[in-house]
């Protein structure tokens, strides 16, 4: 068996993890040697009698079921002795020992922005983080994410927007994709040449536990990591404080003090965690010098400041109409105060609105403005 082979082991390893791995690999110096040693060494070194149970009885033809994998084209098995092994992950207590990737593995090893937050995120949020997503890719910036819906997705959009480079975080086998929804635009991350890229084997599903340690490549992979909404339990207040341990930076969009969404973020500006954004420039502002690279200056922020937009060009009443929902859900008799119109009208111009995409309906017979680059 050799080198590879071990590693291929000991991912199919049920139970067995990175931790367990740095704490073995000083003691007996090689994946290679932990395969093989016996029994009694393994437990003298500390592991369980089932995990044990579990590693001897790694089925050789399941390796080879990997290895075959590993021979399609554009997929990769990188342990950290590869020259393609992210040097970020490296310093990491509980690096991965071996990678699963598909696509370019040259990705990794790019200047990397993590762009997280809610799976069920407002219009706003959608649109901030494909915006920012479009600006830090065009400024030479590989946009990470985890390949989840909501603002995962909008982000991965953003940068193949471009035709930037985008790399997807996944809790799954490098053989299936979750949410099965977001096939296509898997598909499309690998076309245009990003990666996909995993440290769980093929055939693995996906499963509450391992969406923690997806959150941890993602932001260990990463120089930072903006958090666009969050819940105040949000998963990605997690990855954002596992990105400080990591000793990476963090960066949050303000919102309403209105949106739920918006106060993982505020709890994360608070308390000194994270650096408040607007613009994408404000991020690259920070990541040069922590990146040691000249990253582009020129960035245009006019359409990245969260939540920005005008009305310019609308019919009058309209227009009126945005001005008056302002930044935070507004309900009709509040609206109706505001503007003037009749019931009638306003809802026939909110219709309108809503037909257009500069307006979107929420629970409770609330109304909320829709801030997109394009409704100028």
């Amino acid at each position: 068996m050799n080198e590879q082979q071990a590693h291929i082991a000991l991912s199919l390893c049920d139970g067995f993890g990175p931790r367990g791995y740095a704490e073995l690999l000083p003691a007996l110096g090689s994946a290679r040697a932990i395969v093989e040693a016996d029994r009694s060494t393994l437990r003298a070194a500390g592991l369980s009698a089932t995990l044990v149970d579990s590693l001897k009885t790694v089925d050789d033809r399941a390796i080879d079921a990997v290895l075959r994998w590993g021979d399609g084209d554009d997929r990769h098995l990188l342990t950290p002795a590869d020259d393609d092994y992210p040097a970020l992950l490296h310093d990491l207590p509980d690096a991965p020992f071996l990678l699963y990737l598909r696509g370019d593995p040259l990705v990794l090893r790019t200047p990397q922005i993590a762009i997280i937050g809610s799976r069920n995120p407002t219009s706003g949020g959608l649109d901030n983080a494909e915006q920012f997503a479009r600006h830090l890719a065009a400024g030479g910036l590989t946009v990470t994410s985890g390949l989840a819906l909501g603002v995962d997705s909008a982000a991965h959009a953003g940068a193949l927007a471009v035709r930037g480079r985008t790399l997807a975080v996944t809790g799954t086998g490098p053989d299936r994709i979750y949410p099965a929804s977001n096939r296509q635009l898997a598909a499309k991350i690998l076309e245009e040449g990003g990666a996909i890229v995993t440290e769980f084997p093929p055939g693995t599903p996906a499963r509450p536990g391992h969406f923690p340690r997806r959150n941890r490549l993602i932001s260990g992979l990463s120089a930072g990591t903006l958090v666009v909404e969050a819940g105040i339990r949000s998963g990605s207040l997690i990855t954002a404080r596992l990105a400080l341990e990591q000793g990476r930076e963090v960066f949050a969009i303000p919102g309403s003090i209105h949106n739920p969404l918006a106060r993982g973020c505020h709890a994360l500006i608070r308390d000194g965690a994270a650096k408040l954004v607007e613009t994408a420039g404000d991020i690259m502002d920070e990541l040069p010098a922590l990146l040691g690279l000249a990253l582009a200056e020129d960035i245009d922020d006019s359409d990245t400041r969260a939540q920005d937009s005008s009305a310019a060009g609308l019919d009058p009443e309209h227009a009126m109409v945005l001005e008056a929902l302002g930044h935070d859900p507004v309900p009709m008799d509040i609206l109706l105060q505001r503007t003037g119109l009749t019931a009638a009208e306003l809802s026939s111009i909110l219709l309108i609105l809503e037909l257009q995409g500069r307006v979107t309906s929420m629970p409770g017979g609330r109304y909320a403005r829709v801030w997109h680059e394009g409704l100028k």
